[in-house]
């Protein structure tokens, strides 16, 4: 037996002409809270108030950030001025290297430890460092 498996999934669905369902819900608040104001408020207090509300409904309804709804962008942007913020500094070890360091370990030098080395040291040398790089954190 075969299924159909779905595709384009992350497509919402057009429902009330060119709009998705969230988009129309967005800017029929936007444009039933603008008709609001101009009833009930002075004209200029309600052209004032009603072009930055009419901008964010446009924006919440067709405006992406990084392909993402711009309702993340507003959440994002509020949890970050209402919460606590925790900065943690952490010393990078960045070695740098300069004329006087390269050329001193460019030199080879011969010392009693590794004259006779074997493969059992360089096996267990190996599984050191990999081990030393699994363990580290990416930066």
């Amino acid at each position: 037996m075969r299924f159909e498996v779905p595709q384009f999934i992350e497509i919402e669905d057009k429902i009330f002409g060119p709009l998705t369902w969230r988009q129309f819900v967005y800017l029929g608040g936007g444009v039933g809270a603008a008709v609001v104001m101009f009833i009930i408020l002075p004209t200029v207090l309600a052209i004032f108030l009603g072009i930055p509300l009419a901008l964010v409904a446009g924006a919440l309804a067709f405006y992406p950030i990084n392909n993402r709804p711009f309702s993340y962008f507003l959440e994002a942007m509020y949890n970050y001025f209402t919460k606590d913020k925790l900065y943690l500094w952490h010393r990078k070890a960045n070695i740098i290297y300069n004329e006087k360091t390269i050329r001193k370990t460019q030199e080879p030098t011969v010392t009693p430890s590794n004259r006779g080395t074997n493969h059992k040291s360089i096996t267990s040398l190996t599984r050191k460092l990999e081990l030393q790089a699994l363990q580290k954190p990416e930066q």
